[in-house]
């Protein structure tokens, strides 16, 4: 969904960051074309090891799989590209775990050429719906969590709820994109309001 709303389309330049397992990635390399080109970016040398791991098994005949992709690691806060680089980005389950959140949006605006479109997908903080808010708190503490722990994963599950509850709101995320200097910006909820995509356009 966060590639539909990105904007990409064949023979773009377009950029993912927080890439993590390369999901989206691969996404927009199908949705670019062997005439595109997608940047994927990570802090973390061993996640994007892995991800380009996964790229090198997928099948070298078939069209969309033939895309250009380069794997950077690198930091959402200090993007090391030329302004105006890229037609389109996006970024899945990243933004809430970056630790200056305005600057990465910063970053996004300035990387981006001028109508280029971001789409941010992650969890929603819904506290203005107390409904959801409390469905969601649900599920992470009696499904999500308790699935994660079976499998030894605890630690990497638990920090979520708390994780959310310090993210911006869908309407505080348009004010942070205004703010760093988008012309518009729109956050749409999903999945009933548990999942959420900001969409800015330069």
């Amino acid at each position: 969904m966060a590639v539909g709303w990105s904007g990409a389309r064949a023979g773009d330049s377009v950029l993912d960051v927080c890439t993590g397992s390369g999901d989206l990635a691969f996404l927009l390399a199908a949705t670019v074309g062997p005439r595109g080109q997608v940047t994927a970016l990570d802090f973390a040398p061993d996640i994007l090891a892995y991800a380009r791991g996964r790229q090198a098994e997928l099948p070298k005949n078939v069209e969309r799989f033939s895309t250009p992709i380069e794997w950077v690691e690198g930091d959402a806060m200090n993007l090391p590209f030329e302004d105006e680089s890229f037609v389109g980005a996006t970024m899945g389950y990243g933004l809430r775990n970056i630790a200056d959140q305005q600057k990465a949006l910063d970053e996004l605006h300035r990387v981006l050429k001028r109508g280029g479109k971001v789409a941010i997908l992650d969890f929603n903080n819904a506290r203005e719906n107390p409904t959801v808010d409390f469905l969601q708190s649900f599920m992470l503490a009696n499904v999500v969590v308790p699935a994660a722990s079976a499998v030894g994963l605890a630690d990497e599950y638990e920090y979520l709820r708390p994780s959310i509850e310090r993210f911006p709101t869908g309407g505080e995320q348009e004010r942070m994109a205004l703010h760093a200097g988008f012309q518009s910006a729109k956050h749409y909820p999903i999945m009933g309001g548990l999942m959420g995509c900001l969409v800015a356009v330069k």
